[in-house]
């Protein structure tokens, strides 16, 4: 607005004549002189002046909005944006349909939680037709640690979609939907995205997945400046494509040990003075998501996926319209199943805190090495004895 033409502002004609004459040609211009350098400039008198900032101010500044408005015109966008339902009756209400498109939605969680699994669903869902539920698209499944099951992408098809997946050569064309890209570097995964752009809207994909980022990125940077660097690069890229295509766009993350009271990532988040220092701390409660705040902050939907108490559960971490609750979940033949729809409202550190219990002290070791000492290698190098 602030570059509309001040001819077009519905101004006097003999005012505008003045403003055009003195090479005053849009509203910005006029705005960013005081009244006492357009009455000289313009050679007018403060009457004129005052009415003429006025009447621009008027036209070209936004007018106040009510809360009711803002509501309605979300919930419209929202509907035009669309979502992906992930047929979890109680995490599709709290995300308001389901996995949001044109936006980031990160699965994180320790190996062996269901992260794989969600995914496969996804991949499914996305593929059904649309009068099954479906988007009726095809899907770009980055399998980076090649855990892609085919036959366990048809053992949830069938057992979820028994009327369609029991039709002949049904399976086969839901299958043949899926696309599967393998890269083993980052270069690889880059050119892989490009590649992707380009065939977004000329083959009407509808899903992409990457599974995991965490491990491209953990896999081939030792140091913590040069990963981020690249993770930095790379999630922009990935950004973008989810706002130029208009998609749903999941990734999965791995976890790693927390460092002290890292699990609070915000400021609100304050541990309670009345703490004891004597409390026990569980083996299983010290793990957060790996690739750092900077990563935490470009996606918008956090879903962490848990064990604890000898129950899975998938926790609403972050999300900008649900406070954030968890969901007890199993796995079956049929993928992921919610035990209860309505989600538990989780407070404080609990938030971003991930369990698993049963975990081994090996994959501790392993993920603190990969994930803590190769972040800090550049301090510990400068250090000398």
């Amino acid at each position: 607005m602030a570059n509309k033409l001040i001819n077009q502002l519905g101004l006097p004609k003999s005012i505008a004549n003045i403003f055009a004459a003195r090479n005053i040609i849009t509203a910005k211009a006029a705005l960013s002189l005081t009244e006492f350098e357009l009455m000289e400039l313009l050679d007018v008198g403060m009457t004129e002046v005052t009415f003429a900032m006025a009447h621009i101010s008027e036209v070209v500044c936004p007018p106040c909005q009510t809360a009711l408005l803002l509501m309605e015109q979300r919930v419209r966008n929202e509907s035009l944006a669309g979502h992906l339902p992930t047929r979890l009756k109680g995490l599709d209400e709290a995300l308001c349909g389901g996995i949001p498109f044109g936006v980031l939605t990160e699965l994180v969680g320790p190996p062996g939680i269901g992260k794989t699994q969600f995914c496969l669903k996804l991949s499914l869902l996305a593929s059904l037709p649309v009068n099954c539920g479906g988007l009726e698209g095809r899907v770009i499944y980055i399998d980076v640690e090649s855990k892609f099951s085919s036959k366990r992408l048809i053992e949830i098809g069938t057992k979820s979609f028994p009327e369609i997946f029991h039709k002949k050569g049904m399976a086969q064309e839901m299958a043949g939907r899926i696309m599967i890209l393998r890269p083993t570097s980052l270069s690889e995964f880059a050119e892989s995205l490009h590649r992707i752009k380009v065939s977004l809207l000329q083959q009407q994909v509808k899903l992409l997945i990457i599974d995991s980022m965490a491990a491209l990125v953990l896999g081939e940077h030792d140091s913590g400046a040069s990963r981020q660097q690249a993770l930095g690069w790379h999630v922009s890229f990935i950004k973008s494509l989810a706002e130029f295509s208009r998609i749903p766009i999941v990734l999965t993350n791995q976890v790693r040990s927390q460092i002290g009271d890292e699990s609070l990532m915000y400021s609100f988040q304050a541990r309670s003075h009345s703490t004891k220092e004597d409390t026990p701390v569980t083996f299983d409660s010290h793990l957060v998501a790996a690739l750092g705040i900077n990563w935490a902050h470009a996606v918008t939907i956090r879903l962490v996926l848990e064990s604890k108490s000898g129950q899975r559960f998938i926790k609403l971490a972050k999300s900008p319209i649900s406070p954030p609750l968890a969901f007890p979940f199993n796995i079956t033949a049929s993928g992921i199943v919610l035990l209860d729809d309505n989600g538990i409202e989780m407070k404080g550190p609990e938030i971003n805190n991930i369990h698993c219990q049963g975990l081994s002290l090996r994959f501790l070791v392993i993920r603190s090495v990969e994930c803590i000492l190769s972040e800090h290698k550049n301090f510990f190098g400068k250090i000398k004895p």
